[in-house]
């Protein structure tokens, strides 16, 4: 274990152990994305935030399973105005499968992210999706696994924590990042973590606010934060799908309700 990974709390060094074990697809696939900018644009256009909603069993940070059938919710997400949706593919510590992506993404026309905890190329074939997410502090190479992914036709969604993070994603090419507001010593949610880091990304740069974000209010303090688009997914998944989804895409037309 390696200094940076001594500073991460056991759960996500339990996660990053068992990404490391994970085995890949056994053929290169090749995969006609979905554009996630079009999507976005796509809701802006219609005065919705862009919201990836994301659909997720279980996590380390949440209390218990939620059964439903992942197409239906993801079918409730979208008609509640998810410009994306994302979709967990790890198996061990949040419930996920390539399954569930492939027949979601399958049933809905938006954008897919992939999310899951990749390490290596051959991880990239598992399944394919429109968008995979990629943790810059996870990766060993991060710009080979960028460039792996875009000659596979997928967008990848760099996720970062800092500033220094931010600097190595768009050193190795990102063009989609991520900002987690959880740390990853403590787990907690700090959402002035993307307050800090998202002036230092270039206006270019498609920059998505994650984890925290609980209410419309939330919402709106990252967009004015220069939030592109957001990532929610306990707050949405906690309920009626359709109507959470709702909150969120129409959080700059309303207060809170």
């Amino acid at each position: 274990m390696n200094a940076n990974e001594d500073s991460m709390a056991p759960a996500v060094r339990s996660i990053l152990a068992a990404a490391r074990e994970r085995d890949g697809g056994d053929e290169r696939l090749s995969a006609e994305a979905r554009s996630l900018s079009a999507a976005f644009a796509a809701a802006e256009a219609e005065g919705r935030v862009p919201v990836i909603a994301e659909v997720k069993p279980t996590s380390p940070t949440t209390e218990g399973t939620r059964e439903d059938d992942p197409v239906e919710l993801a079918r409730a997400m979208v008609a509640g105005g998810a410009a994306a949706l994302s979709v967990l593919t790890e198996p061990d510590h949040f419930g996920g499968s390539a399954e569930n992506l492939r027949r979601v993404r399958e049933a809905v026309d938006v954008p897919v992210l992939r999310k899951d905890f990749l390490v290596r190329e051959d991880q990239l074939d598992l399944v394919e999706a429109d968008l995979v997410l990629l943790i810059a502090r996870f990766v060993d190479d991060l710009p080979a696994l960028v460039r792996a992914a875009e000659a596979r036709g997928f967008q990848a969604l760099v996720e970062v924590h800092d500033e220094d993070e931010l600097r190595a994603a768009l050193s190795a090419g990102a063009s989609i990042v991520g900002v987690n507001n959880r740390d990853l010593a403590r787990l907690t949610v700090d959402l002035g973590t993307f307050e800090r880091v998202a002036p230092h990304a270039p206006d270019d740069v498609t920059l998505i606010a994650e984890s925290g974000v609980k209410t419309p209010a939330d919402a709106r303090r990252m967009r004015e934060a220069g939030a592109d688009g957001l990532l929610v997914g306990t707050a949405i998944m906690d309920g009626d799908a359709r109507a959470n989804t709702e909150r969120f895409t129409a959080a700059e037309r309303q207060g809170d309700v």
